[in-house]
């Protein structure tokens, strides 16, 4: 992929910020970390974009992925990065000490989605989620010097929940880059057809669907919530924010009556402060 081509994609990051559910980097942390934390989301964000956004004429989505980890290893083995993503997290990988296989791992996730649309089982899907969401907490617990064992299995579940609650808002437009990220299983279960993701509003099953599955994200967010209580400092304050971001946004999808095919289901930003200042009155407890 050529520099013309990575720019524009950089460029969106602002705007896909915004588009989160929580807040990448939180004005009140202090500037090593806001730094750091926008650097590890500016890489993950542009591997997740080279695997689903429209890309110039001719461009290999694959090609490119390559391109991107084989740079990564070429930095971790002590050359300098040519990529203009790696480049910019190179001081992120010395300071911090980001592992390299969290950061391929996100790599491989995206290729998992050119040749993987469909998940049978929700066991299936939370083992994707192993390679899209986890290593992204994994990366945040270095920015903040605080990845230990059980931060980390914490974590993992934090990371898995926000990344099925994301599937939910999104079943619309994933179904229409082809992608279905609701298990087989439970489309069984709840009488749901493929051909009702594509409604303009959801059906009465596949609202008790979105419901089925929102409460269970909510039940793997519960379980990973101590990780605010495991952590210290501005760690807490961030991951608090997170963890609120998942919150209203399952606020929000209750709110639409699970139905993310009529509008775009997204959080309202007093929604998320409020969750996040609850969240943090009870670790400080």
């Amino acid at each position: 992929m050529s520099q013309q081509t990575v720019v524009p994609a950089v460029h969106r990051l602002a705007q896909a910020r915004a588009e989160e559910n929580f807040p990448v980097a939180l004005r009140v942390l202090p500037g090593r970390y806001r730094r750091h934390l926008i650097a590890v989301y500016g890489y993950a964000r542009y591997v997740d974009d080279v695997g689903d956004e429209p890309l110039a004429p001719g461009v290999d989505r694959i090609a490119e992925l390559d391109r991107v980890e084989a740079d990564l290893r070429a930095l971790y083995a002590g050359r300098t990065a040519s990529h203009p993503v790696v480049r910019a997290l190179a001081p992120t990988v010395a300071e911090c000490g980001l592992p390299l296989d969290a950061l391929v791992r996100l790599v491989e996730a995206n290729r998992v989605d050119q040749r993987v649309t469909r998940y049978p089982t929700f066991a299936q899907l939370v083992e994707y989620c192993t390679l899209s969401a986890n290593p992204v907490g994994e990366l945040v617990l270095h920015v903040f010097g605080q990845a230990g064992p059980t931060q980390g299995k914490l974590s993992d579940r934090v990371c898995t929940a926000l990344q099925l609650i994301e599937h939910l808002q999104d079943v619309a437009e994933d179904h229409r880059r082809g992608r279905i990220y609701l298990p087989a299983e439970d489309l069984d279960r709840f009488g749901v057809d493929e051909g009702d993701l594509s409604r303009p509003a959801a059906t009465r099953p596949l609202r008790e669907l979105i419901a089925f599955e929102a409460e269970r994200a909510g039940a793997w967010l519960d379980a990973g919530a101590p990780l605010v209580s495991a952590l210290r400092g501005w760690a807490r304050v961030a991951v608090s924010g997170y963890l609120a971001g998942g919150r209203a946004t399952l606020d929000a999808l209750a709110a639409a009556d699970h139905d993310p095919l009529r509008t775009a289901v997204r959080p309202r930003r007093r929604r998320v402060l409020r969750r996040w200042a609850s969240a943090t009155v009870r670790s400080a407890g």
